[in-house]
C-alpha cells in the first residue's frame, strides 16, 4: 500500500517513525474523522505493522461538538481497536482550555518522545493523504509531549459514561435526511443483481462468501466501473463513513481489481451480516433474488454529504414511495 501515501504528508508523519522504533503515536488534532483513524489502523494491520498505540485528542468539538455518527464510529474504533487489529486506538475530546490550535503528531518508543511534528494537516484522509501543500516541521519531542500531556487533562475519552455532559454531540447530516427525506441531488443507485441475468451473483456480490472455505456472510455491493471513475466515491482504499436508513453506521471502502466492489475494511462479514439481517435471512444464509424482491429492494442508493461521510438507503420501495 505504500503507493497510497507516498507522496503525502501521511508517509513522514505517521510510517516513517515506525521504521525508526517508534512504537506510540499521540496526536492532538483540530479536526479529526473516523474514517481516517480506521484508515489508519487497517493500513497498519495490512502492512504487518503491530504493537502500535494511537491516541488521538481532538481539538475542534470544544466549540463546535461533534455529530453523532462520527462520535458513534468513534466509540466503535475506540472500544474494539484490540479486538480488531493487532494495535491499540484511543479517541478523547476536548473540553477546556488550554488548546493548541495546532496540529501535533508526536511519537514515542515505549514511553519516551522521540519525535514529533507540528503542520497544518488535520486528522483526516482529505488532509493527509492528498498530495497538497501545507506546513509541516519537526519540534523538540519532549516540548510537544508536554503540550499533549497538558490536553490529556482537559480532555474526556469519547466512550465516557458523561461524555454528554461536557461536549456537544449534534444530529448528523445523515440523520436529517433520513427524518425530513430532503435527499441532495449528488446520489447514486447501485443494483444489487447483475444486469445481464437479473439474478444475484451465486458466489459474488451479497453472496460473495458462498465458496468452500470463506466465511459465508463476506459480502459486497457490486460498484460499477463507470460510476468508480466518477469520483463519486474515494478509491485508493480511502475508508468512508456511512450511515443507513436504519441507523447504522458503517466504516467502507472500494476495493478488489479495477475498484469494482464496496465493502466493509474491518471484516468483509460485516457487510453481510448487515444485508442479512435487513432481509430477515440468519447469519450466512445464501441470498437468493426472490429475498430481495419479496423485502421489497434490489438496489441501494447512496448520498453523498462530503468526502468521508455518506447516508446509505435500502430501505424498501413501498416505504420510499409512501414518504415521497
Amino acid at each position: 500500500m505504500d503507493y497510497l501515501f507516498s507522496d503525502s504528508a501521511a508517509k513522514t508523519i505517521l510510517f516513517e517513525p515506525v521504521l525508526k522504533g517508534a512504537n506510540h503515536l499521540c496526536i492532538l488534532s483540530t479536526y479529526a474523522t473516523p474514517s481516517m483513524a480506521s484508515w489508519l489502523l487497517k493500513s497498519y494491520e495490512e502492512q504487518g505493522i503491530t504493537d502500535i498505540t494511537v491516541d488521538l485528542i481532538i481539538e475542534s468539538v470544544m466549540d463546535n461538538g461533534i455529530d453523532d455518527a462520527s462520535h458513534n464510529s468513534f466509540r466503535d474504533l475506540h472500544k474494539h481497536a484490540l479486538a480488531e487489529y493487532a494495535n491499540h486506538f484511543s479517541c478523547s475530546y476536548m473540553h477546556e482550555e488550554p488548546s493548541s490550535k495546532n496540529n501535533l503528531f508526536i511519537w514515542l518508543n515505549e514511553d519516551t518522545p522521540v519525535q514529533a511534528f507540528s503542520c497544518s494537516y488535520d486528522f483526516t484522509q482529505s488532509s493527509l493523504l492528498k498530495k497538497r501543500s501545507g506546513s509541516l516541521v519537526e519540534r523538540s519531542a519532549a516540548y510537544a509531549y508536554k503540550i499533549y500531556e497538558a490536553a490529556v487533562n482537559s480532555s474526556i475519552y469519547c466512550t465516557h459514561a458523561e461524555v454528554d455532559d461536557y461536549i456537544v454531540v449534534r444530529p448528523s447530516s445523515s440523520q436529517t435526511l433520513a427524518s425530513n427525506d430532503k435527499h441532495p441531488e449528488n446520489f447514486v443507485r447501485l443494483p444489487l443483481i447483475v444486469k445481464k441475468t437479473g439474478e444475484l451473483g451465486k458466489k459474488s456480490g451479497l453472496n460473495w462468501g458462498q465458496r468452500k472455505g470463506r466465511n459465508k456472510n463476506e459480502a459486497y455491493i457490486p460498484l460499477p466501473c463507470k460510476i468508480a471513475k466518477s469520483g463519486f466515491f474515494p478509491l485508493n482504499e480511502q475508508h468512508f463513513l456511512v450511515v443507513t436508513d436504519d441507523h447504522h453506521a458503517l466504516q467502507l471502502r472500494v476495493e478488489q481489481q479495477n475498484d469494482k466492489a464496496i465493502t466493509t475494511p474491518t471484516s468483509n462479514a460485516l457487510l453481510g451480516e448487515y444485508f442479512r439481517n435487513r432481509l430477515g435471512l440468519a447469519n450466512g444464509a445464501y441470498i437468493h433474488t426472490s429475498d430481495l424482491m419479496a423485502y421489497g429492494r434490489t438496489d441501494v442508493t447512496f448520498y453523498k454529504i462530503d468526502d468521508e461521510q455518506y447516508y446509505m438507503d435500502f430501505s424498501p420501495n413501498s416505504k420510499r414511495q409512501r414518504n415521497g
